[in-house]
């Protein structure tokens, strides 16, 4: 099945080059069991491709399960997904088969997945290294054959780095990646949504579609969409029941879209600010960390002379590791006191500076600016009171 024939099936509006690319992905990955990972922003439309997963493969004629990981409670999880036996928690008055259970032969949807408990994140790694679960109250061990496709919304690598997400369960699902635009990169295809949007809400309040003037086209494509084709839908909506014109003027669809929040989008809005992190501030950021590195470098061979016996610090060994690691000690280098924008700057002001801003930009809680800075809560106590700040 060709991709035009997959987007009419699947009521698909668009012709973006990185959405056709998601949909042939999809659709070459049907015939095998290969586990999917759906990566995309909220609102962009995942739910979708599995199901297109399962209707172009061997196993469309068996069962397809969709389960939101985020809208279960963390008690039940495990059972609603393995299911239980009589009596093994409280309100167990039955055995209930889990989808893994019913869903054997077919494919199995786990939407929001980085939102499963880590428990429950350990048995989902066992069943697709090995068929194999155990329901909650049981110790016997069943198989299942179910081809699983999951999806996110988040940065899923900062999940992994903050111990929310297994990484082995990462590598597990993401066998096939598969990439939804959000709508801001898909700019040619807003207005086409819009129409089609409009068309359906006429139809279903029978009344006549609404049309945008060429200047409200322009307001429309330039606004970044930040709940995505879900968003666009619901505005669309709005418009149709609300305006009684049925020719929408730019000044009109300003009403309904909202002002945009900066500090929510993931990339920085033209036009409307900049970012807290200028160029100077990441500088400052990298040297500050640098700085902080050479320190605990020092530190460390302190304690291991004090350990054997040395009461003096050699100064050769520290000019080693920092040559060893490559890490310029910036007390001595004479580039960094050179004619440019840093020449009025010692190590002590750069670091109180940025401690300053750091505290600024998160209104003063330590625990977040130290989280910024790269250092512990206890490390910035120390540096706001070595540096004498006057926080």
């Amino acid at each position: 099945m060709d991709i035009r024939a997959i987007k009419q099936r699947f009521d698909i509006i668009g012709d973006n080059q990185a959405l056709n690319r998601a949909i042939d992905i999809a659709v070459q990955v049907a015939s095998t069991d290969l586990s999917v990972l759906v990566i995309g922003e909220s609102g962009v439309g995942k739910e979708v491709f599995p199901q297109i997963i399962h209707t172009n493969s061997p196993r469309k004629h068996s069962q397809y399960f969709a389960v939101n990981c985020g809208a279960i409670p963390e008690g039940t999880i495990d059972s609603e997904l393995f299911g239980h036996e009589k009596g093994s928690f409280t309100g167990a008055y039955e055995m209930r088969k889990g989808y893994f259970e019913v869903a054997d032969g077919g494919t199995l949807f786990l939407d929001e997945v980085v939102e499963l408990p880590l428990s429950t994140q350990v048995r989902l790694l066992r069943v697709l290294q090995s068929g194999e679960f155990i329901k909650v109250g049981s110790s016997k061990v069943q198989k299942t054959d179910v081809r699983v496709i999951a999806a996110t919304n988040v940065n899923i690598m900062r999940a992994i780095e903050t111990g929310r997400f297994r990484e082995d369960l990462y590598y597990r699902l993401n066998t096939v990646p598969i990439y939804v635009p959000p709508l801001r990169e898909r700019k040619e295809d807003i207005h086409l949504l819009f129409k089609k949007f409009a068309l359906d809400f006429a139809d279903k309040y029978k009344m006549p579609a609404i049309r945008l003037t060429p200047e409200a086209v322009k307001v429309l494509e330039s606004y970044r969409w930040p709940g995505n084709v879900r968003q666009l839908k619901s505005i669309a909506e709005q418009i149709s029941i609300l305006e009684q014109n049925r020719e929408i003027s730019s000044s009109v669809l300003r009403k309904y879209i909202p002002e945009e929040v900066i500090t929510h989008l993931p990339v920085k809005a033209e036009g409307h600010g900049v970012d807290y992190m200028t160029d100077r501030d990441i500088i400052f950021k990298i040297l500050y960390q640098l700085r902080q590195e050479i320190e605990e470098i020092k530190a460390s061979i302190g304690r291991q002379q004090i350990q054997t016996g040395s009461a003096i610090t050699k100064r050769e060994e520290v000019d080693s590791i920092i040559e060893e690691h490559n890490v310029v000690d910036y007390d001595e280098d004479p580039h960094f006191t050179s004619n440019n924008d840093y020449q009025q700057l010692s190590i002590h002001s750069m670091n109180a500076d940025f401690i300053r801003r750091a505290l600024e930009k998160h209104n003063g809680k330590r625990k977040a600016a130290a989280a910024e800075l790269g250092i512990s809560e206890r490390t910035l106590y120390r540096k706001i009171k070595e540096l004498n700040l006057d926080i």
